[in-house]
């Protein structure tokens, strides 16, 4: 005598249900179509300016000689901030998190996170006015110390608004978001991981770097790519505070600064001829195409993290 299983129950779906599943689908095909609209306009308004009069690029020949080392500006100021606010950010976020009792992490916490508040324009009146000149016996140390080494190859600005600064500047404009994604991750890691490898004998930091850091790794790489995005997109900080010229150099501390891509857009957007203008649009769509690259590859490390500790 054979026994059949019983069929089991469909599950039961609420008014509730479909309409946050509607809403999640609009809200997510929404952004999507915000972001092609968005390809679609830099590529055709700005697809003339890849082969505008040549008098357009001056000093450069061509649009590719032209955008080079506005792309090389761009990642280098973001890089410079990166090495500067991601250890910042790792640091602080471990204390809130790990290290100081809650009636002194949440009023840090606070702090940090109001950084972000600060307008772009703020921080880039500060940078130029009072930061700028606050570095210049620091850059003439690093010359006089340091100068063979490329980033410190001089000679000395004598006004302070140099790459280094751009830099610092964007490191403290990066810190808020990166700490606050680091802290959130930090404090998700099971208490039963730390518990055990305490038990096991490991002091703080080792339960840390054995427990912690593994666990967090995905969530650290988003915030370090987030505060990278910032970081690559800013625009009226860095106008403000370099002293931008159409080179190629790594030298963080002279007068000759490569520019960005957006503070270039910004400070010669208004001015512009339509060709002109059809040009910087297209440096805008290389922006863009750069920031989708760095996210792609962002999300490719966080998978495959995320595949090795599943193993």
């Amino acid at each position: 005598m054979s026994s059949t299983a019983p069929p089991s129950p469909r599950p039961v779906v609420r008014p509730g249900d479909r309409i946050f599943a509607g809403a999640s689908r609009v809200a997510a095909l929404t952004i999507m179509l915000a972001l092609a609209g968005v390809f679609v306009f830099l590529a055709i308004e700005g697809y003339p300016g890849l082969s505008a009069p040549e008098n357009i690029y001056a000093p450069a020949t061509d649009f590719w000689s032209y955008v080079g080392p506005l792309v090389f500006g761009t990642i280098l100021a973001a890089v410079v901030a990166l090495v500067i606010a991601v250890p910042f950010s790792i640091g602080v976020a471990l204390f809130i998190s790990h290290y100081a009792p809650p009636r002194i992490a949440a009023p840090i916490a606070y702090v940090i996170d109001l950084l972000a508040a600060v307008p772009s324009v703020v921080y880039g009146l500060w940078g130029g006015l009072a930061l700028a000149p606050a570095l210049r016996p620091v850059i003439d140390w690093l010359y006089d110390n340091l100068s063979f080494i490329p980033f410190f190859a001089g000679p000395p600005s004598v006004t302070g608004r140099t790459m280094l600064t751009a830099g610092i500047v964007l490191a403290i404009m990066v810190v808020p978001i990166t700490t606050a994604i680091s802290r959130e991750v930090f404090a998700q890691t099971p208490r039963l991981h730390e518990e055990a490898a305490m038990a096991l004998g490991a002091t703080r930091w080792e339960m840390i770097r054995l427990a912690v850091f593994p666990y967090a790794r995905s969530g650290v790489i988003s915030a370090v790519m987030l505060g990278l995005g910032r970081a690559l997109g800013e625009t009226m900080a860095v106008a403000m505070v370099l002293s931008a010229t159409p080179v190629v150099t790594l030298n963080l501390i002279s007068n000759s600064n490569p520019a960005t891509i957006a503070s270039n857009i910004a400070s010669n957007y208004k001015e512009a001829t339509p060709d002109k203008q059809a040009v910087l649009i297209a440096t805008g769509l290389v922006l863009f195409a750069v920031t989708f690259v760095v996210n792609f590859a962002a999300r490719w490390v966080i998978s495959r993290g995320e595949r090795n500790l599943t193993r």
